[in-house]
């Protein structure tokens, strides 16, 4: 976790604002950011997709590529930026991926957050 752009406080606002996103529908996407630097000077953001179906949530590892965007980048609304689901790579190569349920993720969120 990079603290040059971001404080700690500001990674668990966004992370708030990411839980509560994935909370909004049952198809929703979300990315919880996991290192975050200046994103005028940056390649990239370091994030954790995740894509709602149902009460199933698939989380996986991933980069935003911030040069092939369609425009600058938001830091309160990554999820903009995430790519659809997929299950494997390029190369065929299954795409790690841990699994939970929209209970859990509201669980979590207000035991952290008390909200």
């Amino acid at each position: 976790m990079d603290l040059s752009f971001w404080s700690v406080d500001e990674y668990r606002r966004s992370w708030e604002s990411a839980l509560r996103e994935i909370e909004f529908s049952e198809t929703a996407t979300s990315c919880l950011i996991a290192s975050i630097t200046d994103p005028e000077a940056s390649n990239f953001i370091s994030c954790w997709p995740m894509y709602r179906d149902g009460d199933v949530i698939h989380v996986q590892n991933s980069l935003i590529f911030l040069d092939e965007l369609n425009e600058p980048f938001d830091p309160q609304e990554p999820w903009r930026y995430v790519q659809p689901r997929c299950e494997v790579d390029e190369d065929g190569n299954r795409i790690s991926e841990w699994v939970t349920s929209a209970s859990e993720v509201r669980k979590f969120r207000e035991s952290a957050w008390g909200l």
